[in-house]
């Protein structure tokens, strides 16, 4: 990461760590530009997007049409959600095939569907903790 650089979705790690997430926040370099990106990496519907983003569909799809600055609470959410779909994507090869799991009921989940998890940063980092899981042999 190259300070004073603005940051590209394509930059944002499939593991970020807290400090990476920390600093990208700080130094306000998520913008509303990567919320197209992350519809764009997760083919989810504008509709369960911004449900997961805490946000209502004609917000969204405003930040989505325009750059524009947004508030630290959301650059960090939409940072660790691309996290996220990187890695769900890394693990089961294709956005169809994570975006099948996420919508699934799932015993690991209290029986509910992964998705549901992600409207919280804690939410985010359980259900990348249960991918990370699978990778090493964990039934999830």
């Amino acid at each position: 990461m190259i300070v004073g650089k603005k940051y590209q979705s394509t930059e944002i790690p499939s593991r970020a760590s807290e400090p990476e997430v920390l600093y990208a926040v700080r130094q306000n370099k998520i913008t509303s530009n990567f919320i197209d990106d992350l519809k764009k990496l997760s083919g989810l519907k504008d509709e369960l997007l911004s449900t997961s983003l805490n946000l209502n569909i004609k917000t969204f799809r405003s930040y989505k049409l325009k750059s524009m600055p947004m508030k630290p609470y959301l650059q960090e959410h939409v940072f660790t959600l691309l996290s996220l779909f990187k890695h769900g994507i890394e693990f089961f090869g294709t956005s169809d095939k994570f975006g099948e799991w996420l919508q699934k009921e799932n015993f690991f989940f209290d029986n509910d569907m992964p998705i549901n998890f992600l409207d919280t940063i804690s939410g985010i980092r359980f259900t990348d903790s249960r991918l990370t899981s699978m990778e090493f042999g964990d039934n999830v």
